[in-house]
C-alpha cells in the first residue's frame, strides 16, 4: 500500500488561514471602503460555525456521559473539572489585576465620561445588566427543548445534553440503539464542520478587512499600552500558570501549542474560540484523553474556563477607573474579582461576548462610569483576539489535566502523540 504522502506545508490550512489573514489587513488597509463591505464573509463563516455548535456538544456530551456508566465517576470527573476551573480562572484574574496595578496603563489618560459618546456602547449595554444568582440560575433552563440549540446559549445545550444522558444512562441496554444513532450524528456534524473548515481563509480575509477597513490601522495602535499589557498578560498566564500546570503533568506547553497550531491560527483570524471547538475535542482524542472526559471538560470549559476573558475583564475595569480617576482601593478590586467570576460565565467564545460581560461586571460594581466603555469600543477586535486565543489554549489544558487525574493517559503517551513526528 501506497503511503499517504503529506501535504505540502503551503497548503496546510493554518498557513493558508495565515496567508488570508495577512492579505485581509492589507487588503483592509489599502482599500478601506471595500474592506468595510468584506464583512459579510467573516459573518458568514461565524454563523456557519455557530449553526454546528450545538448540536456537536449536544452528541458529544451526551455521548460522553452516557458511555461512562459509572455515575460516581461522572461526579468525580464533573467535581474535578469545576474546582479546577474555579481555580485556574481565579489566577487569571488575579494575575490581570496584579499587572493592571503595576503597569497603569490607563493613569494619565483623565477622560471625562461625559465627552464620551454613549451611542458607540448601546448596543452592548442595552444586554448587559448586573447577573444575580437566580438570574444565571433561571437562565440554564431553555424554554423548549429545542430552545437551547436554537438560541445557541451553550450552558443550557450543556443543561439538555446532560438530562438526554442521564435519561439514557437509566435506560440501560434500551438506550444503546438510541446513543449508537447520536454518536453518528456526531460523526455527520463533525463532516459538515471539516467541510465548513475549508471555508476558514475566506471567512478571515473577510473579518480582517473589515477590522482594518473600519477602523484602520489606528485599530493595531490606539490604546498601544493596554493592548500590549493585555497581550503581555495573556503570554505570561499561557507560559507560566499553564505551563507550569502541564509541566507538574509531564508535558511541555510549548510543544501542545504547536500541536493545537491549525485550531490557534483559527482563532487568530475569527476572534472566536468557537470556531476550534470540534477540531479541539478530535485533537483532544487523539492525544489519548478519554472520549467522556473529552465530551465532559472541552464543552464545560466553553462556559466556566475562561482564562482570557477574566484577565480581560479584570485589566479593561481597572484600566477604565485609572482613565477616568475613579479611585478604586484593594476592597473595591475584590468585589470586582468577585463579581468578574459570575459574569465572565455569561461568555462563551462568541466574538464580542467578553465585551458584554465587562459591561454587566461594570453594572454590578458601582463607581466606574459604564460610559467609559466607549474607550475599548475601537480596539475591542483586538482583544477578542486575545481573550478566545487564551481561552481555547486554556480549555486544551485542563482536557490533558483531568485526564491525566485520572490515569486515562499517561504522561508518556501525551509526549509520544506532541511529537511533531506524530
Amino acid at each position: 500500500m501506497t503511503p499517504i504522502q503529506p501535504k505540502p506545508f503551503y497548503r496546510q490550512l493554518y498557513v493558508v488561514v495565515f496567508a488570508a489573514m495577512l492579505l485581509g489587513i492589507a487588503f483592509g488597509f489599502f482599500y478601506p471602503d471595500l474592506g468595510v463591505k468584506m464583512k459579510p464573509l467573516g459573518d458568514a463563516f461565524i454563523n456557519l460555525v455557530k449553526m454546528l455548535i450545538s448540536p456537536i456538544i449536544f452528541c458529544t456530551v451526551v455521548h460522553g456521559i452516557a458511555s461512562m456508566g459509572d455515575l460516581r465517576k461522572l461526579g468525580r470527573v464533573g467535581g474535578k473539572t469545576l474546582f479546577y476551573f474555579e481555580v485556574v480562572s481565579t489566577l487569571a484574574l488575579v494575575l490581570g489585576l496584579v499587572v493592571v496595578n503595576v503597569l497603569k496603563p490607563g493613569a494619565g489618560f483623565n477622560i471625562n465620561p461625559a465627552t464620551l459618546d454613549p451611542e458607540l456602547t448601546r448596543s452592548y449595554t442595552s444586554n448587559a445588566h448586573a447577573l444575580s444568582t437566580v438570574d444565571f440560575l433561571m437562565n440554564l433552563i431553555p424554554k423548549t427543548f429545542f430552545g437551547a440549540f436554537a438560541s445557541g446559549d451553550l450552558l443550557q445545550t450543556l443543561v439538555v445534553a446532560a438530562l438526554v444522558a442521564f435519561a439514557l444512562q437509566a435506560m440501560g441496554s434500551r438506550g444503546k440503539p438510541v446513543l449508537q444513532v447520536i454518536d453518528t450524528g456526531s460523526q455527520i456534524f463533525f463532516g459538515i464542520m471539516h467541510i465548513v473548515v475549508k471555508l476558514a481563509p475566506i471567512g478571515v480575509f473577510g473579518a480582517m478587512a473589515f477590522t482594518i477597513g473600519s477602523n484602520g490601522i489606528r485599530s493595531l495602535t490606539y490604546l498601544l499600552e493596554l493592548i500590549a499589557g493585555f497581550y503581555l498578560t495573556a503570554g505570561l498566564f499561557v507560559v507560566l500558570v499553564l505551563g507550569g500546570i502541564a509541566w507538574a503533568c509531564g508535558f511541555s506547553i510549548f510543544r501542545f501549542l504547536v500541536f493545537i497550531k491549525e485550531e490557534l491560527v483559527l482563532v487568530l483570524g475569527t476572534s472566536s474560540s468557537e470556531t476550534a471547538l470540534p477540531g479541539m475535542i478530535q485533537k483532544m482524542k487523539r492525544l489519548g484523553c478519554a472520549e467522556s472526559t473529552v465530551g465532559l471538560v472541552i464543552p464545560t470549559g466553553y462556559s466556566f474556563n475562561l482564562d482570557g476573558t477574566n484577565i480581560y475583564m479584570a485589566m479593561a475595569a481597572v484600566f477604565l477607573a485609572q482613565a477616568t480617576n475613579t479611585p478604586m482601593d484593594l476592597s473595591h478590586q475584590i468585589s470586582l474579582l468577585m463579581v468578574a467570576m459570575i459574569t465572565s460565565k455569561g461568555a462563551s467564545g462568541v466574538t464580542g461576548a467578553g465585551f458584554v460581560c465587562l459591561a454587566a461586571t461594570l453594572a454590578a460594581v458601582p463607581g466606574i462610569p459604564i460610559e467609559s466603555l466607549a474607550l475599548l469600543v475601537g480596539i475591542d477586535r483586538l482583544m477578542s483576539q486575545c481573550r478566545s486565543f487564551t481561552n481555547l489554549i486554556g480549555n486544551g489544558v485542563a482536557t490533558v489535566v483531568i485526564s491525566r487525574w485520572e490515569k486515562e493517559v499517561s504522561a508518556e503517551t501525551v509526549r509520544a502523540h506532541l511529537r511533531p513526528s506524530s
